[in-house]
């Protein structure tokens, strides 16, 4: 997969917009894709937690390794039977899980290395979104992109409701789930007028989750 040609800022973007999500008294956290360590910096200053990381992309790997507290360069799926059972009070996966051939196998075995109330905590693609769903619907148009929706290093695309099954089907309880960076555009609404404002789901690029062991 194109890795490598992504566009500058790709591996050190901080998620601001995730932070909000993060309890403030975690002591473990592990980021999966943690890029060079930016937004689990940013945890770290927060809480003062013990940070741990996994990257795909070595050279970014090394990075985050100066300030992060262990971190595992490869496919997450290679790491997960060495991670300590019982352990993290929080596991990030910011814009992850549509990468990996089988998110839901992922979820399931790290269910195991949360700690007692520790949660799971997701952005997602939401291929809904008005400026991939209407090209889908009127233009016939599924084109690949370097980043956002459509990128093309994606392996699997979700929308809002079925984020949600994938959580329950592998034993989570969803404790928070929502769109977030809504588009300013004004066009979605206008979409909706017909439908009288029942696909405002189309507003969202991304879905936000947290969820917790059941």
């Amino acid at each position: 997969m194109d890795y490598d040609n992504k566009p500058t800022g790709y591996y050190d973007n901080v998620r601001h917009e995730m932070i909000k999500y993060l309890p403030l008294d975690a002591k473990k956290v592990m980021d999966v894709g943690c890029g060079n360590g930016a937004f689990a910096n940013v945890v770290k200053e927060k809480t003062g937690a013990e940070v741990w990381g996994i990257e795909l992309m070595p050279d970014e790997a090394v990075i985050a390794e100066k300030t992060l507290h262990k971190v595992f360069a490869g496919p997450c799926e290679n790491y997960l039977d060495e991670l300590p059972n019982d352990y993290f009070d929080v596991i990030f996966f910011n814009d992850v899980l549509e990468h990996l051939t089988d998110p839901y196998t992922v979820l399931q075995t790290i269910k195991s290395k949360l700690s007692k109330g520790g949660v799971v905590i997701s952005s997602i693609p939401n291929v809904r979104y008005h400026n991939t769903f209407m090209k889908v619907l009127f233009k016939k148009e599924w084109r690949y992109e370097s980043y956002g929706v459509m990128d093309k290093t994606h392996y699997r695309f979700f929308t809002g409701k079925s984020i949600r099954r994938m959580y329950e089907e592998e034993g989570y309880t969803v404790v928070m789930h929502e769109g977030i960076n809504k588009s300013r555009s004004i066009k979605p609404i206008l979409y909706n007028i017909p439908v009288l404002f029942m696909h405002l789901d189309i507003r969202f690029p991304q879905y936000a989750t947290v969820a917790t062991v059941r």
